[in-house]
């Protein structure tokens, strides 16, 4: 990835601007057969668009990204489809690290990492140890997650600890449960932004999002660029956002 002078831009202040904004990134594979391509083509096309949000965010001085990349419900893909996310997959984080640093990105990834084989988890872990003090953007990869699995991953968690007693019954609030989320760390999704003209949150972030704002564009993933995301963000900040008041 480059970012170039990115860094020293003067913005206008970040509160008129979302905070945290999460991508469902979907159309790459329509995008391919659309063109007569290989869906493999499409998933390259895809990383570009990638690389060039998070540029984007961080001109935006947003504080975090978190994009939809494998949902639990993928696995259902021909096994050469699966392969070749994994392999792509691998072949991001080894390639991205320096840029990661050098932009001071810290990055993550959400979702139950132990169903890919040793070595992507390996380089997940190192991606995330090298990143884990940068300060810079925050961006978090959905990656074999579900917002089914979240929520019962963290119900567990829970009853684990009222059954050793570290937990009462009665300190279980909305608070204390989204502790024991995947994305315990951080603010809520002010936004999110779905591609390929579908309208449905396909099972992300379903705890998150109860509040976020949702816009929907029919451009697949591939054709996102700045000026999409800056509509996203220019439709964000017309809202009136009142979560659930008068």
């Amino acid at each position: 990835m480059q970012y170039k002078s990115l860094l020293n831009k003067s913005q206008k202040s970040k509160t008129y601007y979302p905070r945290h904004v999460a991508i469902i990134m979907d159309g790459n594979r329509r995008w391919a057969e659309n063109k007569g391509k290989m869906y493999s083509i499409g998933y390259q096309k895809g990383v570009k668009a990638l690389k060039n949000a998070v540029r984007f965010s961080i001109l935006k001085n947003l504080e975090i990204l978190t994009v939809y990349a494998f949902s639990t419900e993928n696995w259902n893909r021909s096994l050469f489809e699966v392969q070749y996310l994994m392999n792509l997959f691998f072949s991001i984080l080894n390639n991205e690290l320096d840029q990661f640093t050098k932009y001071n990105i810290k990055f993550k990834v959400i979702g139950d990492i132990t169903f890919f084989n040793k070595k992507l988890q390996n380089s997940i872990h190192k991606v995330e140890k090298l990143t884990i003090n940068n300060n810079g953007l925050i961006l978090n990869i959905a990656a074999n997650y579900g917002g089914k699995w979240d929520i019962i991953q963290g119900v567990k968690k829970i009853i684990h600890k009222v059954q050793k007693g570290v937990l009462h019954i009665n300190e279980i609030k909305e608070e204390t449960f989204s502790q024991y989320l995947s994305t315990n760390e951080l603010i809520p999704v002010d936004l999110v932004i779905r591609t390929g003209g579908e309208k449905r949150i396909s099972n992300f972030l379903l705890w998150q999002i109860a509040y976020s704002e949702l816009y929907f564009t029919d451009i697949l993933w591939p054709d996102f660029d700045q000026y999409i995301f800056q509509d996203a963000i220019n439709f964000f900040i017309s809202r009136e956002r009142r979560f659930g008041g008068f």
